[in-house]
């Protein structure tokens, strides 16, 4: 895998910004980066669609792919079980992009154990209370999933803070200033950057 682009794995809570900043990374650079397609469990929200956002698939078909080791890295959020398949980052690196994983600190330290090669960043919430009007500002979630998300960003918060885990953590508390740091961490050569 080494002539082929480094995959990048963006982690941190639900609600500190990952979503954002993939997107526009994906917005400013089209045919540099992809997202790797995760499967999950859960049911799609609002406008999300098979394929695209996440492939949907039923508890049985996620377990059959865990069986076949068809996966880099899974992990169980709440009630519902997420996974980044083998076969959605080798597509990517087959295009000749980077891929970027959206994961969750169990599969970082999944990642960590494979050969892959990856490069780990962090996006952490400025604190745990803007994290959480940030989560209630969504409207999508239950108060019970709130607290849940809430006790598992203070988890990850603090496995970021152990040595050598991430390659960097960017505070998410100015936007343009975040987007900034993972704009050069995404694309180190400042020629390569858009103005």
């Amino acid at each position: 895998m080494s002539s082929k682009p480094r995959p990048i794995v963006v982690s941190g809570p639900s609600g500190g910004g990952k979503s954002t900043m993939i997107t526009r990374l994906h917005k400013d650079y089209p045919d540099r980066f992809s997202l790797s397609v995760s499967h999950t469990t859960r049911a799609p929200r609002g406008s999300e669609k098979d394929g695209l956002e996440y492939n949907f698939v039923t508890k049985d078909a996620f377990k059959k792919l865990v069986d076949e080791n068809g996966f880099i890295e899974h992990a169980q959020f709440g009630s519902n079980l997420y996974g980044t398949s083998v076969q959605a980052v080798k597509d990517v690196a087959n295009q000749g992009r980077t891929c970027i994983l959206d994961i969750e600190m169990e599969g970082v330290k999944q990642v960590k154990k494979t050969d892959l090669n990856a490069r780990f960043l962090f996006l952490q919430p400025p604190s745990v209370e803007v994290l959480e009007k940030r989560l209630r500002g969504r409207g999508t979630d239950k108060e019970e999933a709130i607290q849940e998300r809430l006790k598992q960003a203070e988890k990850e918060i603090e496995y970021a803070k152990m040595p050598g885990v991430h390659d960097q953590i960017i505070v998410n508390d100015d936007l343009e200033q975040a987007w900034k740091e993972f704009e050069a961490f995404c694309i180190p050569d400042e020629k390569d950057r858009k103005s």
